[in-house]
């Protein structure tokens, strides 16, 4: 059996193939290994497999850039811009060593196809299909390297302007570190010579501390006899002085306010014209805070108590009288409803009928208003009370309770024992205590919804007015009026 064995030493001479120029520098040792992909499309399956393209590079360096540069510091910012920088100048470098390689694989290609069209006239049959094949590969794989080349210019470009970029920005961290250098140099000294001074107090004090250790304690003793020895030659001192000073001038106020009281009545009846002289009075000042009391002005006239008194309120302009219900004693104490009010007594007995009047109206008490107006600011107010009555009895005990008026209730208590606990509501009653004697100045009536009642003595007669007014703003600002018994019809008509 024998083999054919095809000889084609005739059909193809060597003169037919054109020799490769010897200048020629090719990037391998070996032909690559080209892929054909979709549509056609020759693929360089080295480039794939090892190498990425330069438009990933600068995406997958931007994208890290711009990851980390919120966590960065301003130095660290700068350092990486540098290295971006010098990524971008590699990476130009790189799109230059590709440009040449491209230009080479382009000689190559056209020498090869020039090749394989001398080779395509010398060859007949089933090698001219091969060479064909081959010319339209070489052809099919010159259209790659045009792409390629296309996207290497887009590329450059895209690289210069990230170069330019990282540039300025790397200026720009520069500065940034610059400033932030010469502010941190200030706050180093501003800081040591802050440390400086420190250092320096405290050796001052040490000196000083060791300069008075070294003292002889009965020199120490000495000067602290001395100083005793002082203060007993100037007692009383210059505060006990002012406070006994204050006292006289209160009271020579006080003296002097009666008299003109007394001067303001002796004139108001030369006015009236009346020849018999009222047998009674009103005596104590005219202000908030006081005790107003019903006195005889001549020895002839009988004694108040054998009369009924009835204490009433004059409102402004019209003079109309509203009548204080529960005011029947000799004596009555002015409560906030009464400033700027003039209050009038009528004294009734079998067939005589005495009225007596302030001379004008009544005053408030000096720092009330802003006194209050500091307590309104507070969630919250405590005043120390005691129970002199409850719901009309004597209450015997006299241990010290607490009320509290708040913006929305009003409580009395003992330490951790409620007493009464009452929200502001039409039904409560509040006002002063219309009679008591001496103490009437500093105790108020407190009624709360299911009729319990209770007079509080307060420790002096300012907490008592201050507790009454804050209540009752407290109460208007709920939208309800809190007065004492009988008064608020008297209020609905103004």
């Amino acid at each position: 059996m024998t083999r054919a064995i095809r000889d084609f030493s005739n059909t193809m001479p060597k003169e037919a193939f054109a020799t490769v120029s010897a200048d020629v520098i090719f990037a391998s040792s070996r032909f690559p290994n080209y892929k054909i992909g979709a549509n056609n499309l020759i693929i360089d399956g080295k480039d794939d497999q090892k190498t990425l393209s330069m438009k990933e590079v600068v995406a997958h360096e931007t994208a890290l850039l711009l990851e980390q540069q919120k966590r960065l510091s301003v130095r660290d910012l700068a350092s990486k811009f540098e290295k971006g920088l010098a990524a971008a100048a590699k990476l130009s470098e790189e799109a230059r060593v590709r440009e040449a390689v491209s230009l080479e694989k382009h000689v190559i290609l056209k020498k090869l196809r020039d090749a394989l069209e001398a080779l395509k006239g010398r060859v007949a049959g089933r090698n001219k299909d091969d060479v064909e094949e081959a010319i339209a590969m070489v052809e099919a794989l010159a259209v790659k390297l045009s792409q390629r080349e296309g996207e290497l210019i887009q590329e450059k470009a895209e690289v210069n302007r990230l170069t330019n970029f990282l540039k300025q920005a790397s200026e720009d961290a520069k500065k940034l570190v610059e400033e932030e250098r010469a502010f941190a140099r200030a706050e180093i000294e501003s800081a040591r010579a802050a440390v400086q001074r420190v250092e320096e107090a405290l050796q001052e004090h040490e000196t000083m501390s060791r300069a008075s250790g070294k003292q002889d304690p009965e020199e120490l003793m000495k000067e602290v006899q001395e100083a005793r020895r002082i203060k007993m030659l100037h007692q009383p001192s210059k505060v006990m002085d002012m406070e006994h000073e204050l006292r006289a001038l209160r009271s020579q106020l006080a003296e002097k306010s009666k008299r003109a009281l007394h001067l303001q009545k002796e004139l108001a009846t030369c006015k009236s014209g009346e020849k018999n002289p009222l047998l009674y009075e009103l005596d104590g000042p005219e202000a908030l805070g006081s005790i107003l009391r019903i006195l005889r002005s001549s020895d002839n006239a009988p004694e108040i108590s054998e009369f009924s008194v009835q204490w009433y309120r004059l409102l402004t302009d019209g003079g109309k009288k509203e009548l204080i219900s529960g005011a029947t004693k000799q004596v009555y104490a002015p409560e906030p409803f009464d400033v700027g009010r003039v209050l009038q007594a009528d004294i009734f007995s079998e067939g005589q009928h005495i009225t007596l009047s302030t001379t004008g109206p009544i005053e408030p008490a000096p720092g009330l208003g802003s006194y209050v107006e500091a307590l309104v600011r507070k969630h919250d107010t405590a005043f120390n009370v005691i129970i002199s009555q409850m719901s009309g009895v004597d209450h015997i005990s006299e241990s010290i309770h607490v009320l509290h008026v708040g913006k929305m209730r009003m409580k009395l208590s003992k330490g951790k024992t409620t007493v009464a606990k009452e929200y502001y509501s039409s039904s409560m009653q509040l006002c002063g205590v219309r009679g008591g004697g001496n103490a009437a100045p500093q105790a108020l009536f407190w009624q709360v919804k299911n009729g319990t009642s209770f007079v509080l003595a307060f420790e002096s007669e300012r907490e008592r007015n201050a507790a009454i007014m804050l209540a009752r703003r407290f109460a208007y600002d709920c939208n309800i009026v809190l007065a004492g018994p009988d008064d608020r019809s008297a209020l609905t008509n103004m």
